[in-house]
């Protein structure tokens, strides 16, 4: 690797205790120690392209998103053969009719009986059953063990998080923004990760709209205390509840503006380099996503077996493009008419949190 000091190429034993042999300075990451790709140099230049060479401060969670080296995603697969219990419970009653056959009978049916009854017995023995399996995905390296190492090793070495990179652990405190004296629009933001990127770039304050965070199960009541005037922009994952956020919320707050600022599912489902996941929650039903959400039967059917994206996974700058982009767009639109639900009312049930994300808790109106 290269010494991010002296920029000396060093071997594994040139490197010893994460100290460089030539400078004698120590370096934060080895990918000898902590993975393929986790070195400082690499970290280092994915934040200052992240932070658009200094102009915008990004997340914990969005550096973690942009430095992975791989990620991977499979959907459920179903169960296939048949049980061996059930096997046995047919193949034993049968292989034993038969031999009692071939012990009554003589000359070819007795060879015919005896041969049926072994050949009950092997299928039985030789056919495989695999148990259906649900789906899921990866991201590497671990959300913890990134977290880990930049929290942990990055800043006893440099005694700071790399310039322009926030924590947004919810248990740390978090930037609140500026005050937005005479609000425009209203962002609701599901993600905690970018809620915080917004608060930490100002942009809710320069976009003159209040930001509310909130997960989908509370994206209504968050919005009942806050003036039906103001439109809103919704900022949500590629996902099933995120692709019904906004027009269950058009049907719960008739005659508010309420833009879809979320991540689309056609934007990410076919990108090679886009971040996939699979969802824990029950799969929704694709016919209901397509006439709910109004999604093409591609979107719906992928949405429907667990996958989704996160918002987080967005090139910040691209993410604040888009941001601005729908709250512009909100401003002057006008209350579009609800889409027919054919029956399907229920609020989307709160997204558990998957494994390693950060925690995203509701919060209140901030700018």
């Amino acid at each position: 690797m290269t010494c991010p000091h002296c920029a000396a190429q060093l071997a594994a034993k040139e490197r010893t205790g994460q100290i460089c042999s030539r400078c004698d300075r120590r370096f934060a990451l080895d990918p000898k120690l902590h993975g393929r790709g986790m070195t400082d140099l690499r970290i280092r230049r994915i934040a200052e392209r992240a932070t658009d060479d200094g102009r915008l401060k990004v997340t914990l969670t969005q550096l973690w998103y942009l430095a992975r080296v791989s990620d991977s995603a499979w959907g459920p697969t179903p169960a296939s053969g048949v049980r061996a219990v059930v096997r046995w419970l047919v193949a034993l009653p049968v292989a034993a009719l038969l031999f009692l056959c071939a012990g009554l009978v003589d000359g070819m049916w007795a060879a015919l009986s005896g041969t049926g009854a072994v050949a009950a017995l092997g299928f039985a023995a030789f056919m495989s059953h695999t148990p259906a399996r649900p789906g899921g995905s990866t991201v590497t390296p671990d959300e913890n063990v990134f977290r880990g190492l930049v929290r942990g090793r990055w800043t006893t070495v440099y005694e700071q998080l790399p310039p322009g990179v926030v924590d947004d652990d919810p248990h740390v405190h978090t930037p609140r923004g500026s005050v937005v004296g005479r609000p425009e629009a209203v962002v609701l933001c599901t993600d905690h990760a970018v809620a915080v990127f917004l608060r930490a770039n100002d942009i809710p304050a320069r976009l003159k709209a209040l930001l509310v965070e909130a997960e989908p199960a509370t994206a209504h009541d968050a919005l009942v205390d806050l003036p039906g005037r103001l439109p809103v922009v919704v900022l949500h994952d590629a996902s099933a509840l995120g692709a019904l956020l906004a027009p269950l919320l058009r049907l719960a707050h008739p005659g508010r503006v309420v833009v879809d600022g979320g991540l689309p599912v056609a934007a990410v489902r076919t990108r090679k380099d886009a971040v996939r996941r699979v969802s824990p929650l029950p799969p929704v039903d694709a016919g209901k996503l397509r006439s709910v959400a109004g999604l093409s039967e591609k979107d719906a059917t992928w949405l429907a077996e667990g996958f989704w994206s996160p918002l987080a996974a967005v090139p910040p700058r691209h993410l604040e493009a888009a941001v601005t982009a729908a709250v512009n767009r909100a401003r002057v639109a006008r209350p579009a008419a609800p889409r027919a639900t054919d029956g399907f009312l229920t609020w989307p049930a709160e997204t558990p949190k998957p494994v390693g994300d950060a925690s995203r808790t509701k919060g209140t109106p901030a700018a």
